[in-house]
């Protein structure tokens, strides 16, 4: 196994790879969206998980992120650090996973690189598009709105496969004031959303996976979710769980009780 034997495999599904970098010409009227997301061993999975698992994981995980700016993935770039107890098996299993959602989500592999460590690493980095001064963004939440998430929460616990909601997004388009995806638990990032509008929110319900509790919904965190406001005339598909209200910036309520925007937080997290 080495690194060229590895690039010519991946040739095969993405043909933009091979020059020092790839080379693509940008849309016409439109944005371009860029975002990046780690997957650490010991952190995001366990050794043990399926490679195909982790490969597909990785990749939604940056999707979604596209999903919540209402955009549409382009390309793809995924840099691996490869851990000692990794061979040609896992890897093959990893991309396999990993080309399994690009090609669901009509996403190019366009590059990355391969390197080494004592733990597996990963970093996929995203780039998409959206219409041309339209990408949903967390300030534009207003007083009044209704907040909404697109499906039943309950935390990295429940959650067995991320399904980026890019179809989603891109339906919230001209129709959402504010959107993020729920990434660290749907108390933190609300919080998040409200601070950068400039508001507060009320929440009266919060839909449950199975067997979830609300603890675990609001705090867990890695539902990869959408949470979005928009007024209370507007049709928009998802769940309602609350309201946009007046007040500091960022201050969140559940069932009239002051609710702590407490959520996952790596640096709050390390050993």
């Amino acid at each position: 196994m080495n690194e060229d034997a590895i690039i010519r495999k991946l040739r095969r599904h993405a043909p933009l790879i091979g020059d020092d970098c790839a080379v693509v010409q940008g849309p016409r009227n439109q944005d371009l969206l860029f975002t990046t997301d780690f997957s650490i061993e010991g952190v995001h999975f366990t050794r043990g998980a399926p490679a195909g698992q982790i490969g597909r994981r990785a990749v939604a995980r940056s999707l979604s992120d596209i999903a919540a700016m209402g955009g549409s993935p382009l390309y793809c770039l995924i840099s691996l650090a490869l851990g000692p107890w990794t061979d040609q098996s896992w890897i093959d299993g990893f991309y396999h996973g990993v080309n399994q959602l690009l090609s669901q989500t009509k996403t190019q592999l366009a590059g990355g690189d391969i390197s080494h460590a004592n733990q597996l690493v990963c970093d996929v980095m995203l780039c998409g598009a959206v219409r041309k001064g339209k990408a949903l963004r967390r300030s534009g939440a207003k007083v009044d709105d209704i907040i909404y998430v697109s499906a039943p929460l309950g935390g990295w616990r429940h959650k067995r496969e991320i399904v980026p909601r890019l179809d989603i997004g891109r339906a919230l388009i001209g129709k959402a004031t504010s959107c993020m995806d729920i990434s660290d638990g749907l108390a933190l990032d609300l919080h998040r959303l409200c601070r950068a509008s400039g508001v507060a929110a009320e929440i009266d319900a919060v839909p449950l996976l199975e067997r979830a509790t609300v603890e675990q919904a609001l705090h867990d965190g890695e539902d990869y979710e959408l949470v979005y406001t928009a007024p209370p005339k507007r049709r928009v598909p998802g769940i309602r769980i609350g309201s946009i209200t007046k007040g500091h910036p960022g201050a969140l309520r559940y069932l009239g009780k002051k609710l702590a925007p407490t959520g996952y937080d790596h640096l709050q997290q390390r050993s």
